[in-house]
């Protein structure tokens, strides 16, 4: 059995957002391979910690994915900040075909056209991805979980950061299906009584109050904050209420625009221009919303650059969706040309930690060694890209750690669930299976 197979069996998928099944990019052929371990959400250490505990996991799975793929080059992409995670992948990488690359402490350092740009000096031809460009980029955990892959140890357990309105910040290791509330005693408990959660971080995640959704294969950490703060009370905003504010005050001033970094990487990326269609006909929006098509949805015009503190990313959020309704493509130039003002525009993360007010939290959170027990989990059948998963297992069944507990439909985009320890099925329902603890 290959390594694309292994891979795919133990069902491993990026850790650090969308989830993309890995295999799949294994399975291409590239001469680069990058290790992203830039991390750029305000307050979250997750891969740092990763990079600190698993280093020598995470250079043999660069060198797997490599040889899979048939690259000449791999590379730990990490924030020159992180001197100590620097200092032993540096250690790691001595007598492999791996070496480090030092990136600066900006956002969003860690998107993929941003990346391969600082460490290879190509840029991804629009609306495309990595490998049109000979290079295969994965997060730092998900090199990890490709290198146990090889050995035959499937996807049970997840690294994450609970930070923010939390007694004691904390990167502890759960069971996938764990939730939130159970992860808030590691962490010392609330320090608010409203708590709202930013599953993913502060800029890109997604809000929600329910302490008890749970954690999978792609969450990274999660960002509590009181509802009080000036960041929720933005993100808790109604979409046609952001709408309505934007079609009334922007000044088309611009600075969303000015301060994208996908604009400043040379792509037709203008947010100011989709905030004027806010004020069109659908058939003006149809034609503005070309502007937002390859917007990477980092939040930085939003929570950083308009200074009437307005919505341009939700309305290119928006857009996006109206042309995939529409199944309307990207139509724009093809040529991409780096802005000269890119490097002074960069914005780096204490200011943008300043600018939302929450330098107050930016505390370490050092890693919890212990994997957390709890004695119920809820595994979604989704939890990435592509089709959920069909149950395998039925109410009352006992199954094993390890053990597949779904399966993707055949010939479909995806990645199997499997059980993160001893225990009996509780339930299946449309969207989960619920595990409880074998005594």
């Amino acid at each position: 059995m290959n390594l694309v197979e292994k891979v795919k069996l133990a069902g491993v998928v990026g850790a650090g957002g969308g989830g993309f099944p890995t295999h799949v990019k294994l399975a291409a052929k590239a001469d680069t391979v990058i290790a992203n371990g830039a991390e750029c959400e305000p307050l979250l250490h997750k891969d740092a910690v990763v990079m600190e505990e698993y280093a020598a996991e995470l250079v043999r799975g660069v060198e797997l994915s490599m040889e899979a793929v048939g690259a000449r080059d791999g590379v730990v992409a990490i924030k020159a900040k992180n001197k100590h995670a620097v200092e032993i992948v540096q250690a790691a990488c001595k007598g492999s075909r791996a070496r480090v690359h030092l990136l600066g402490d900006y956002y969003p350092a860690g998107d993929e056209y941003d990346l391969v740009y600082s460490v290879t000096g190509r840029l991804i031809p629009p609306a495309g991805i990595p490998i049109n460009v000979g290079t295969v980029v994965n997060n730092v955990e998900t090199l990890v979980n490709v290198a146990r892959a090889a050995e035959g140890r499937p996807v049970t357990h997840k690294i994450l950061t609970i930070a923010g309105a939390v007694a004691r910040p904390v990167t502890v290791t759960v069971p996938i299906g764990t939730s939130y509330r159970e992860c808030l005693g590691a962490a010392g408990g609330l320090t608010t009584e409203q708590p709202v959660l930013c599953l993913g971080g502060l800029m890109m995640g997604q809000t929600t109050e329910d302490l008890d959704t749970p954690i999978t294969k792609t969450s990274t950490g999660v960002v509590i904050l009181p509802r009080d703060h000036p960041v929720i009370q933005r993100k808790l905003q109604p979409s046609r209420t952001q709408a309505r504010i934007g079609k009334s005050a922007c000044d088309q001033c611009r600075y969303c625009t000015e301060y994208c970094p996908r604009f400043l990487l040379g792509y037709a990326v203008e947010p100011h221009q989709v905030m004027r269609s806010l004020a069109f006909t659908a058939t003006g929006a149809s034609y503005w919303n070309q502007w937002a098509a390859l917007c990477c949805a980092c939040g930085l015009c939003t929570l950083f650059a308009c200074p009437e503190q307005l919505f341009p990313k939700e309305a290119c959020d928006d857009a996006k969706a109206e042309m995939r309704q529409a199944g309307q493509k990207w139509t724009g130039p093809s040529t991409v040309k780096v802005h000269p003002m890119r490097e002074g525009r960069r914005v780096p993360i204490r200011t943008l930690m300043q600018r939302m007010q929450v330098e107050g939290y930016n505390l370490p959170a050092p890693f919890h060694p212990e994997p957390l027990t709890p004695q119920q989990v809820a595994l979604p059948l989704k939890q990435g890209a592509g089709a959920p998963n069909q149950p395998l297992v039925k109410a009352g069944q006992h199954v094993r750690a390890g053990q597949p507990l779904g399966e993707v439909p055949p010939n479909a985009l995806g990645a199997a669930i499997h059980a993160p320890f001893d225990a009996t099925v509780s339930a299946v329902t449309n969207d989960r299976i619920h595990l409880s603890r074998a005594s």
